[in-house]
C-alpha cells in the first residue's frame, strides 16, 4: 500500500462509516472531534451523532479535538491490512507494541471505544 493510499483511506472514512447502519447506531450518542495522525500529517475527524461529518487534513493551528490517535504511516498501513499481523490488529495492541499513542480526553474514547475502533478499522474493507 503506497503512502498516498494510506491518506486516501482516512479520507474515505465518511463514505465507509456513514453507509454502515450498524456502526451509525453504535455511535449515535457520540458527537466529538478527534485527531488521527500519520507521521507528520494530521486529520481532524468530526463525528456528529455517529456520522462522520468531515475529515479535514491539517496542519492545524489551535484547532480543538477531544482525543488523538497517533502512529506512523507504516503502522496505519499494517493496521489496515485485511488480516493485520499480531500487534497491529487493534489500537491498544499498537499502543502496547509502542507504535501508536493515544492522548487527550479519554472519556469520550473509552465511552465509545467499540465505535471508535470500528471507525478507524473501516478502511480495512477497502482491501490490501
Amino acid at each position: 500500500m503506497a503512502e498516498s493510499d494510506v491518506h486516501t483511506r482516512i479520507a474515505a472514512l465518511p463514505e465507509l462509516v456513514n453507509a454502515d447502519a450498524l456502526l451509525l447506531r453504535r455511535g449515535r450518542y457520540l458527537t466529538t472531534t478527534f485527531l488521527v495522525e500519520m507521521d507528520e500529517v494530521q486529520y481532524l475527524v468530526r463525528v456528529v451523532e455517529g456520522r462522520i461529518a468531515s475529515v479535514e487534513r491539517g496542519p492545524f493551528l489551535m484547532r480543538p479535538w477531544s482525543f488523538a490517535v497517533r502512529a506512523s504511516a507504516d503502522a496505519w498501513r499494517r493496521f489496515w491490512e485485511p488480516v493485520p499481523a499480531p500487534g497491529y490488529h487493534d489500537l491498544f495492541a499498537m499502543k502496547k507494541l509502542g507504535v501508536a499513542r493515544v492522548e487527550g480526553d479519554l472519556v469520550p474514547l473509552m465511552a465509545n471505544l467499540r465505535y471508535v475502533k470500528d471507525v478507524l478499522a473501516a478502511p480495512r474493507r477497502r482491501g490490501a
